[in-house]
This record gives structure tokens, C-alpha cells and sequence, in this order.
């Protein structure tokens, strides 16, 4: 009867055997569907929330390393075996003459491409060719000559050796005492890696290099330097007479401070680098010239086994009295070669040099780190030897004027 209901109400030209009859399932039946589905969705949630993998989702490839020969069984460099993926293959082939480099042949599964990659201690993309000097982490630096200060690492004396004396430049110091001889030191060095690279590559060994405590990695140009066989001062910051309109930078050793603030920024500065030679004024005109706050500064780094450069900038500095007390090696710029930046004027000051050299044996002269300065000082340093000067490291020629 209900069919033939359906029928009568049907309108004329329709038929009702497309109608769609609605399926009613077992109330049971949904809650179990509904609750599969919210279990793929936890899961899927979970994976994306606690899933701590940085590199989700992007392709992967692994590299297993087997074995190697026993005659290597004891190299420490080898990295350890990771699970084989089937798309990328290695071999490890027998390890050089050497002992501690390995040979690995990573084949691409895709394209059958193979390259061999050099391992372990030999492996040249562990060194920096950065400029051709191998970084050479404190190089050369006696941990014995190290205290631990509240800033870091400082100089000291131990086991009867001096900074000075282990970190002097090797110099022919026989051949220096019969002979005219003359010390440059550049300064300024440490900020700016540019000119600082400059005067490292571009200038004989023997010439002294200062660096300032300031940039980005002083300790990092240092090391660079004396990989190169340099000899290296630090340059502490004091205060000139125009303070603070000129400011020598963060730290600076005041006047107006005492002696223990005074000496807590000089540990700040010394640990900024290691394996000096010595200490040098960076401006510091007042400072020097004053002699209660520079007497516990010179006190401390002949405490410490250094030197003390002065740059010559102030006549009246008392740092040759106060480091004449203390033993404490020094030396003092006769005057600053390119004062005039210029090439003609930086050539007569060294002229004017090799005649100081001449009549009093000995002759020191301060220069910055400028393209000229750079350029004039690697030409006239090459015709020295023609004139019968010698050029030496700064230490020599402190050692020379105190035998003298």
C-alpha cells in the first residue's frame, strides 16, 4: 500500500525507482568510526607536536662506514657506522701512509655517481686556508705562563719563565750587538681584519705587530700573527689629555680612578689575548705622564714577566723611570714614521731612522697599520741589509739597549 501511495503522490512524468533510500547504521557501528578516526588524528597531532627531529620532512641519506682493516683498527678519527640506507652505498678504502686519514667512496644510488672523500686527521677541510696561515689554536702559548682571572686567562710568571722571553722573536741577537739596528712596531691592530691581515702577510717576521683589545676576535688576528712568526704586544687603553671628547675605547685606565679600579680593567685587557711579549700604552698622554697611577700598573707587569713599550707620543711620561725600577724591560718609540701620512714624508722619517741607528746603535720607530705605511715600510725594510742596519724584533732591541 505504501508503494502505491508513493505512486499517486509521484508527479506525472517521474519515477520513483531513483529515489534515494537513506541507510541507517547501528548506532555502535558509528561510535567505533568515529573513534578510529580520532586516533589518526592524535597520532597525526603527536608526531608534529613531540616530534623534536629539526629536519622533518626533508630527504635524508645516510652513510654507513664498515670496518676498517685491522692495521687501522686503533684510529681514533674514524667516525662511527650508521645504518645503510639502499640509496647511498660507502666503502672505506685502506687508510693512507699517514695513519690517520681514511678514504671513504660515497656512491649516489640514483645516478651511480661515485666521489671519494678524505677523512680524519689528514682531512684538508678540517684546516682554514684563510689568507694561507693554518689557525693554530693559542699557538704556541705555555699554559704554565696562564692564571685564571675573573675575565679569563692572564700572563704570569712560573717555573723561572718569563712571557717575555718565551714569546720574544728568534733573532741572530750575536750578530744585532756588533751592528746599527732598527725595531718597528705597527699598532692599532685587532680592529680591522683587513689592514691587520695586511700588516701580518706583507711584512717580515721581524717587524713587531700591537694589537688593541677591541674587535670582533683579537685573540683569533694574535694567534694569526704569531703563526707567522711575528712578535706581538697588547696595547692597553689610558687616558689622554682630552678624556672623554677623545675616548680610547671601553675599560680605559683613568687618572681619576684608584689603583684597584684601575688594575681590574688592566686584567680585563690582558685577557684578551695571549702570548704577548709586552704591554704598550694606546694613547694614554695624561695617563703616563701621571706618576701615582702608573707606578701599580708598571709594578704589575713586571709582576707578570712582560715588557713595556711606550709609544714615544708624550716627553712626559715617567714609564722609563718607573719600568728602570721595576727591571722591567723597555723601550720607547723615537718618534712615529707616518705622523704625516704621505709616502714622501713617511720616507724621509725613515731615513731620518737609519741615522739614529747609525749614531746610537740602536733605533725604534712606531707606525699604524695604513696602506701607505704598509707599502713605504715593506719597500725601505728590503734595502736595510745593503745599508749594514739590521732589522730586529722589538725584545732584541730592548735586550741591546740594556747591555749597552
Amino acid at each position: 500500500m505504501a508503494e502505491a501511495a508513493d505512486e499517486l503522490s509521484t508527479p506525472l512524468g517521474q519515477k520513483t525507482a531513483g529515489r534515494t533510500r537513506r541507510i541507517r547504521l547501528p548506532f555502535t557501528a558509528m561510535q567505533a568510526l568515529a573513534v578510529l578516526l580520532g586516533l589518526v588524528l592524535v597520532g597525526f597531532v603527536g608526531v608534529a607536536l613531540f616530534n623534536d627531529n629539526p629536519l622533518g620532512g626533508e630527504p635524508m641519506a645516510r652513510i654507513a662506514l664498515r670496518n676498517a682493516p685491522p692495521a687501522a683498527s686503533d684510529d681514533k678519527h674514524a667516525p662511527a657506522a650508521q645504518p645503510a640506507e639502499p640509496a647511498v652505498k660507502s666503502a672505506v678504502k685502506a687508510p693512507p701512509a699517514s695513519g690517520d686519514a681514511r678514504t671513504v667512496t660515497i656512491i649516489d644510488g640514483s645516478s651511480g655517481k661515485r666521489q671519494d672523500v678524505v677523512i680524519g686527521a689528514g682531512d684538508p677541510a678540517d684546516k682554514t686556508t684563510e689568507g694561507d696561515v693554518a689557525p693554530v689554536a693559542m699557538a704556541g702559548v705555555d699554559p704554565r705562563l696562564l692564571e685564571k682571572s675573573r675575565y679569563g686567562m692572564i700572563p704570569v710568571v712560573a717555573d723561572g719563565l718569563k712571557p717575555f722571553t718565551v714569546y720574544a722573536a728568534e733573532a741572530d741577537r750575536a750578530k744585532a750587538a756588533r751592528m746599527p739596528v732598527v725595531a718597528i712596531v705597527v699598532g692599532g691592530l685587532g680592529v680591522g681584519a683587513a689592514k691587520t691581515a695586511d700588516a701580518i702577510m706583507k711584512l717580515p717576521p721581524a717587524v713587531t705587530l700591537a694589537f688593541t683589545p677591541y674587535g670582533a676576535d683579537p685573540a683569533k688576528l694574535a694567534e694569526r700573527a704569531r703563526a707567522q712568526r711575528h712578535e706581538i704586544l697588547l696595547q692597553i687603553p689610558m687616558e689622554p689629555f682630552d678624556y672623554p671628547d677623545n675616548d680610547p675605547g671601553p675599560q680605559t685606565l683613568l687618572t681619576t680612578l684608584g689603583s684597584e679600579q684601575n688594575l681590574d680593567r688592566l686584567y680585563w685587557h690582558l685577557s684578551r689575548l695571549q702570548g704577548y711579549a709586552g704591554i704598550a700604552n694606546f694613547m694614554g698622554a695624561r695617563f703616563v705622564a701621571t706618576d701615582p697611577v702608573m707606578q701599580p700598573i708598571v709594578r704589575e707587569a713586571a709582576k707578570r714577566g712582560l715588557s713595556w713599550f711606550d709609544d714615544g707620543s708624550t716627553p712626559r711620561s715617567v714609564a722609563q723611570t718607573l719600568s728602570a725600577g721595576q727591571s722591567l724591560p723597555f723601550a720607547k718609540a723615537d718618534f712615529s714614521i707616518d705622523a704625516v701620512p704621505t709616502s714622501a714624508e713617511i720616507d724621509r722619517a725613515l731615513v731620518k731612522l737609519e741615522t739614529i741607528a747609525k749614531e746610537r746603535g740602536t733605533a725604534v720607530g712606531v707606525a699604524s697599520a695604513l696602506p701607505v705605511s704598509i707599502e713605504r715600510l715593506g719597500a725601505w725594510l728590503k734595502t736595510l741589509d745593503s745599508k749594514g742596519i739590521m732589522l730586529v724584533p722589538l725584545t732584541t732591541a730592548m735586550l741591546k739597549s740594556k747591555s749597552g
